[in-house]
């Protein structure tokens, strides 16, 4: 990461105030240019500076998304969207200026084809919105990032989390979309069958573009059937690499656990400060097995021999709902336990994702790293695929602090590619990970900046993002 990737690009000035006047005179009330409304729709949730669009368009339809995008294509003016701002790595900034498409009001479910296992939603429904509708058809959504996300961000930015290890990445529950590209008219990529010999897989393109090809209006996902039975559970380990060998072996026995997370000794200690739990002060492995009553149990057991095979402490597990609530709670609010050790500190919320066979030797380096360079950083890890984050609280206000943590993050990628890993399991790439990309992929860089080119030659969709045009 480095804040020379975040820099600001060449604002169209005249392009700019044209676009702001037909916007406003277009939609009235729902384009606001204040500048409280503005900075609401630029990144803040890392250290990477917001850069405000000039003006937000609050949009209901899909119409409305294209005739913004015409007016701004006319006058070459940057067009970023937004979800919920959840993203890490800078995406929703402006660094040319533009028009923030805010999708907030484009949050209708479509379509729900239960009998198919699939829906198709706007881009604006988050996934908390989708699962709470979808829970009367014994249906769920099974992609959890964490935040409660909108699923047209999710898409964009190639959204991932805890559940991956069984369901996927979004690039696995995306069947199609329809987007609005450069020249104002809307595509659909795709569409519902289950699968398709038919020409380029444009759904995949756009899935992970990070909204530099094209601003997305509808979603088609795949759904799961809601489990009859869910079980989940805590295991502690003496080192890191108990934790991971148990987790490997898991994998390799083919037990299909739903999530396998790994939390180090630090991240415990702060999540019991937080949450107000009691767990050992070591790394420890949360589970949660999907099934009946029958297969829960049985991947319990083998799961418990497992661990006792690599070192581990008692298994302890429950399919009391309230219990696995309060227990994935404690997870998800990981990252506010560790602000709260530091509060004064600012946070880099940073991943890699590694081969399974490597994720040991990653974190155990990393924690040396960590140690010997005196860093206060937490690790957890999306274990049962190899993807894990490290939270480093540092000092933002000293460039002294803000290289101490660039340095950290160069180190912590470097290590990742010498394991023939990626600089990003699921934050994707925006504007805080462009050097590492050219290191990972080198030449192929070259091949998106074509694609771009050709989708969007005078580059009105989310510049400065992913890589630098010239």
């Amino acid at each position: 990461m480095a804040l020379k990737d975040a820099k600001s690009g060449t604002r169209n000035e005249v392009g700019i105030a044209a676009v702001l006047g037909i916007l406003k005179q277009s939609f009235g009330e729902r384009f606001q240019t204040g500048e409280a409304f503005r900075a609401q729709h630029a990144h803040t949730t890392t250290y990477i500076p917001a850069q405000l669009p000039d003006g937000v368009l609050f949009a209901e339809s899909a119409d409305d998304v294209k005739a913004a995008v015409k007016i701004c294509a006319e006058h070459k003016v940057p067009v970023i969207g937004f979800g919920t701002g959840s993203s890490l790595e800078g995406q929703v900034n402006a660094p040319n200026g533009g028009i923030s498409i805010d999708f907030s009001r484009m949050n209708r479910i479509l379509e729900v084809n239960a009998e198919d296992l699939d829906c198709t939603v706007e881009p604006g429904v988050t996934r908390e919105e989708l699962n709470t509708y979808l829970r009367d058809t014994g249906l769920f959504f099974p992609i959890d990032p964490g935040a409660n996300a909108s699923i047209g961000g999710m898409t964009s930015t190639r959204a991932s989390g805890t559940n991956a290890v069984r369901y996927g990445t979004m690039k696995d529950n995306v069947l199609a979309v329809t987007a609005v590209t450069a020249n104002g008219e809307e595509v659909r990529t795709a569409r519902r069958a289950r699968k398709s010999s038919a020409g380029y897989d444009m759904t995949r393109l756009f899935v992970g573009a990070e909204g530099t090809l094209g601003i997305l209006t509808s979603v088609t996902l795949r759904l799961q059937g809601i489990p009859q039975k869910i079980g989940g559970g805590v295991c502690a380990f003496p080192t890191i690499r108990a934790a991971c060998d148990a987790v490997i072996m898991t994998i390799q026995m083919g037990i299909p656990v739903a999530r396998i997370e790994l939390l180090d000794a630090l991240q415990i200690r702060a999540c019991n400060a937080y949450s107000k739990l009691n767990y050992e002060e070591k790394p420890t492995l949360f589970l949660e097995f999907h099934g009946t009553d029958e297969t829960v149990a049985l991947q319990s057991e083998q799961f418990a021999e497992i661990a006792s095979e690599c070192g581990g402490g008692a298994f302890s597990w429950t399919v009391n709902a309230e219990e696995r609530s309060r227990l994935w709670k404690a997870r998800h609010d990981a990252y506010w336990a560790s602000r709260a050790l530091a509060p004064e500190m600012a946070a880099l919320s940073t991943d890699v994702c590694v081969p399974i066979s490597r994720l040991a030797d990653c974190i155990g380096e990393t924690q040396a790293d960590i140690e010997e360079h005196g860093l206060l950083a937490m690790i957890v890890g999306h274990a049962g695929d190899g993807n894990f984050h490290v939270l480093l609280l540092f000092d933002d206000k000293t460039d002294e602090g803000i290289a101490v943590a660039e340095t950290f993050v160069g180190r912590l990628n470097a290590r990742a590619l010498a394991m023939d890993g990626t600089c990003t399991g699921e934050h994707g790439i925006g504007q805080g990970k462009m050097a590492f990309l050219e290191e990972e992929l080198g030449g192929t860089v070259d091949l998106m900046r074509q694609v771009k080119k050709a989708l969007d030659p005078d580059d009105i969709f989310n510049p400065g993002k992913i890589f630098h045009i010239a």
